[in-house]
């Protein structure tokens, strides 16, 4: 949803910088452990005096692809499966959150910033992963792990302050940055659009282009999580990029391929008591189609009656799906050894009205991020019954 979301991780900026907790080394991660904090606990709090997202608000673009400071959480999320021409796979998500420290009002802005240059009611969170998933054809591709090597993921987190240039987000021309990590959009338009991030010898530079028009989520951008008045987003999505550039690893650039997926979302919205968390997927199908559906877990084990997507056609056109459209029944489960977390791992969809039968698999195991709030983001596989195949991604939160 996106997510109501954590690629998704509603109001988690601010929490996440005042705890700023390490600890010892996560040699599969190969950053510091963070102390984690419960997404409910996250996802509460006073959001009197914030903008809400309402029905029947247009979005207009380019003014919409930038910040929305009025709301108190907003996401642009990347995510994508890319290939070395040896066949070597990656998949990768770069995410930068923004957070609004207090509601955007004349009483609480403008004097203190104009007192101090560090003076900011914004803040930035970033997420970046990269799974290096093997394959290939050994010697033809740069590094360690061609075939026959151990998949590995690597996941990144930071945070900073909009102010002094830091971090900060624009819509034209569309720029959102987080110190050197960054997505910039072309001159006139929001694609071609570049991307990149570094941690160390990880690193990422891709181009994007768009090869369909914008998706509008929910009710022409407007997308209801909870039965509370307000408790919603606006949510736009673009979901089939083409994508091409370089991933680096331990001082090694690959050249690399593939398709990517766009989300950007800003809300005042909060859990419901009875939610526990959501399970989001973005599916990108050999035909031409792309589904994005998420379920919003209740405590009890059940969906709740939010829980919705959408198909996407080949020509760019997409229909809403419902809770009673799809069936996801789950094929297996995975226990995290970083936060003792079970998730599940594999999955069967079934969209009966439009003889979609899928079994999604992920491509690693351990594809958990390694931040304040911990949650699964990874790629995965799809077989259908048919001869149509595909890739994706696949988010959990909520999980202990």
């Amino acid at each position: 949803m996106n997510k109501i979301r954590i690629s998704s991780i509603v109001g988690v900026c601010l929490l996440g910088a005042m705890i700023w907790i390490t600890g010892c080394q996560d040699p599969v991660n190969g950053v510091a452990e963070r102390s984690s904090v419960d997404l409910n606990t996250a996802m509460s709090g006073d959001t009197t005096g914030y903008a809400r997202a309402r029905p029947g608000t247009e979005l207009v673009f380019p003014a919409d692809y930038g910040p929305h400071p009025a709301f108190k959480t907003e996401w642009w999320y990347f995510t994508g499966n890319l290939d070395t021409e040896s066949g070597r796979q990656f998949g990768y998500e770069l995410t930068i959150f923004r957070s609004a420290l207090a509601p955007e009002t004349p009483g609480n802005l403008g004097e203190a910033e104009a007192q101090s240059k560090w003076s900011s009611n914004q803040l930035y969170m970033g997420h970046f992963s990269l799974a290096d998933l093997g394959g290939g054809q050994g010697g033809n591709d740069q590094g360690n792990s061609g075939q026959g090597s151990e998949p590995q993921f690597y996941s990144f987190e930071r945070f900073s302050r909009g102010a002094l240039d830091l971090a900060g987000s624009q819509a034209s021309p569309f720029r959102v940055w987080l110190e050197d990590w960054s997505m910039d959009g072309g001159p006139d338009d929001l694609f071609p659009l570049r991307l990149r991030a570094q941690e160390g010898d990880i690193a990422l530079d891709l181009t994007l282009s768009s090869l369909k028009p914008i998706v509008l989520q929910g009710d022409k951008g407007f997308d209801r999580k909870g039965a509370d008045e307000g408790n919603a987003s606006h949510y736009y999505s673009f979901t089939r990029l083409e994508t091409s550039g370089t991933i680096g690893i331990g001082g090694d650039l690959m050249p690399v391929s593939g398709t990517s997926w766009k989300d950007h979302e800003w809300s005042t919205s909060a859990l419901d008591e009875n939610q526990a968390g959501w399970d989001w997927f973005s599916l990108q199908l050999s035909d031409n189609r792309e589904i994005m559906f998420y379920v919003l877990r209740e405590k009890d084990g059940g969906s709740g009656q939010f829980t919705n997507g959408m198909l996407v056609q080949s020509d760019g056109s997409y229909s809403p799906l419902s809770r009673e459209d799809v069936s996801i029944r789950v094929l297996d489960s995975w226990k995290s050894p970083h936060s003792g977390a079970t998730y599940p791992s594999g999955w069967e969809m079934s969209i009966p009205a439009h003889d979609i039968e899928l079994t999604i698999t992920p491509l690693m195991q351990d594809q958990e991020l390694n931040a304040t709030i911990r949650y699964w983001e990874g790629a995965v596989s799809i077989k259908s019954n048919t001869d149509v195949t595909g890739r994706g991604y696949v988010e959990l939160t909520g999980y202990k």
